[in-house]
C-alpha cells in the first residue's frame, strides 16, 4: 500500500543509523508519508484517541502501583484491609494521588467509550471485510484483553463491590464442570484464580500481578494491529479501494494535525470528568471495605460491561448463561465471514443501515437492563424479558441478518473513486 520508501537521510549520523537500524526510515514511512485516503472523517480519529488512552492508563497505573499494597489482610481501620487502606492513603496522603487515581479509574471508562465508538465505526463502514480480516481479529483480541484487565483492576480497591464482583465472576467458571465432567476444569480454573478455596488475599495478589502485566500485552497487540493496518491501508467511509495517488494524502501533516485536534477535544472531556464529576461512573458501595458477611443488594459491574452482564442474568440456567456471555464476544471474531455483502460501507446499503442502528439501540438497551435489579419492571414489563429479547437480537444480527441481508439486498451504486466523490469534477493532483 505504501510503496517504496521515500526517506533520504540528511546527515552522516542518520545515514550511519539507517544502514544499521532503520528506525527513522520506519517512522518516516509509517507516520509521515504513509498514503491515507483523503476522505477520512471524524470517526477515524478514535485510533489516535485510543493510543492516547492506553498511554495514560499505563503511565498512571505504574505510578499508582508504587503506592498500592495488594493485600487483603486487615488494615488499620477495623473491617478494612491493607489494599483498601492503601487506596485511601493514595487519595489523601500522596501528592496529587487523588488526581492519579481518578485519571486511572475514569481513564478506563474513557478507554471503553472510545473503543466502542471505534468498533461501531468499523461495523458501519465494513472495516472488517477483506483484506482486513486479521486487523479486525486483532482488534477483538485487544477488546477481550481490555475487558479482563478492567475487571481485575475493578477488584483491586477491595471495596464491597470489588470483592463481590470477584466472587460472582470467578464462580462462573465452576459451571464449566458440567461440560468437562470428571476433569472439573472449571473448578480448577476458579481455584487457580482464587489461590485457595475462596476469594481472598491470594486472589488480590494474582489480580494485581495480571492487571499490571496485561496493559503491556495490550500495547504489544496494538503494535500488531497497527502493522496489520499498514499492510492493506486504511478503509474509508465509502468502503472502496484506493485507485491511485489522487485518492490519498500523506498522513503528516494532514491527519496528524486532525488527530491531534480531536485528541485535544477528547482530553478536555476527560479532564472535565476527572475534575468535576470523578465519581460519576463509580459505585458508592466500593467506598465501603470488603465484607464477605454482607452481600450488597445489587452486584453490578462497571457500565462498559453492563450489556454482557444483562445477557448473563437473562438466562436462568447458569451454564447456558456463561456460554451466551462468552459467545457474544467470540462472535465478533467471525464477523468478516458472516457478512456476505460485496459492499463494505453501510452508506450504500439502505436495508443493512436500518438493522445496524437497531443493533446500536439494542446494545444501549442491554446496558440499561444490566444496570437494573434482576426483578425490575418498566410499564409492567419485566426487564429480564427485555434483556432476553435484546440478547436474541444481538445474536440474530450477526448470525442471521448479516448473512441473509448481504444476499438479498440491492446496494446503491458505488462512486468511481475517492477523489471524484470528494472533489466532484475538479481534477485532483497528488498531494506532496
Amino acid at each position: 500500500m505504501s510503496g517504496p520508501s521515500t526517506y533520504v537521510p540528511q546527515t552522516g549520523f542518520t545515514r550511519w543509523l539507517d544502514s544499521r537500524l532503520p528506525l527513522l526510515r520506519f517512522s518516516h514511512d509509517t507516520m509521515m508519508t504513509f498514503p491515507t485516503p483523503r476522505n477520512l472523517n471524524f470517526w477515524y480519529a478514535f485510533g489516535a484517541i485510543l493510543t492516547f488512552c492506553l498511554g495514560a492508563q499505563i503511565v498512571t497505573g505504574i505510578v499508582l502501583a508504587m503506592h498500592f499494597d495488594p493485600s487483603g489482610a486487615v488494615g488499620a481501620v477495623p473491617g478494612s484491609s491493607l489494599a483498601f487502606d492503601s487506596v485511601q492513603s493514595i487519595m489523601r496522603d500522596v501528592n496529587y494521588g487523588w488526581m492519579l487515581r481518578y485519571l486511572h479509574a475514569n481513564g478506563a471508562s474513557m478507554f471503553f467509550l472510545a473503543v466502542y465508538i471505534h468498533m461501531f465505526r468499523g461495523l458501519y463502514y465494513g472495516s472488517y471485510k477483506a483484506p482486513r480480516e486479521i486487523l479486525w481479529i486483532l482488534g477483538v483480541i485487544i477488546y477481550l484483553l481490555m475487558v479482563i484487565t478492567a475487571f481485575m483492576g475493578y477488584v483491586l480497591p477491595w471495596g464491597q463491590m470489588s470483592f463481590w464482583a470477584a466472587t460472582v465472576i470467578t464462580n462462573l467458571f465452576s459451571s464449566l464442570d458440567q461440560i468437562t465432567g470428571g476433569i472439573k476444569a472449571g473448578s480448577h480454573i476458579a481455584t487457580w484464580l482464587w489461590g485457595g478455596f475462596a476469594v481472598g488475599d491470594p486472589t488480590l495478589n494474582r489480580f494485581f500481578s495480571l492487571h499490571y502485566l496485561l496493559p503491556f500485552v495490550i500495547a504489544g497487540v496494538v503494535g500488531l494491529h497497527i502493522w496489520a493496518l499498514h499492510v492493506p491501508g486504511n478503509n474509508n467511509p465509502l468502503g472502496i479501494d484506493v485507485k491511485g495517488p489522487q485518492d490519498t494524502l500523506p498522513f503528516h501533516p494532514y491527519y496528524t494535525s486532525k488527530d491531534a485536534f480531536y485528541v485535544g477535544l477528547f482530553a478536555i472531556l476527560f479532564a472535565f470528568l476527572v475534575f468535576f464529576a470523578p465519581e460519576f461512573v463509580g459505585n458508592p458501595d466500593n467506598n465501603i471495605p470488603a465484607n464477605p458477611l454482607v452481600t450488597p443488594p445489587d452486584i453490578v459491574p462497571e457500565w462498559y460491561l453492563l450489556p454482557f452482564y444483562a445477557m448473563l442474568r437473562s438466562i436462568p440456567q447458569k451454564l447456558i448463561g456463561v456460554l451466551v456471555l462468552g459467545g457474544a464476544i467470540v462472535t465478533l471474531a467471525f464477523i468478516p465471514w458472516l457478512d456476505t455483502s460485496r459492499v463494505r460501507s453501510n452508506r450504500f446499503r439502505p436495508l443493512m443501515k436500518q438493522f445496524f442502528w437497531l443493533f446500536v439501540v439494542d446494545c444501549l438497551l442491554l446496558g440499561y437492563c444490566g444496570a437494573l435489579s434482576v426483578d425490575a419492571a418498566r410499564f409492567g414489563i419485566p426487564m429480564v424479558w427485555v434483556a432476553r429479547l435484546g440478547t436474541a437480537y444481538y445474536y440474530a444480527f450477526f448470525w442471521v441478518i448479516m448473512p441473509v441481508v448481504g444476499l438479498i439486498e440491492s446496494p446503491k451504486p458505488l462512486p468511481d473513486s475517492i477523489a471524484k466523490s470528494v472533489l466532484g469534477n475538479v481534477a485532483a493532483a497528488p498531494a506532496e
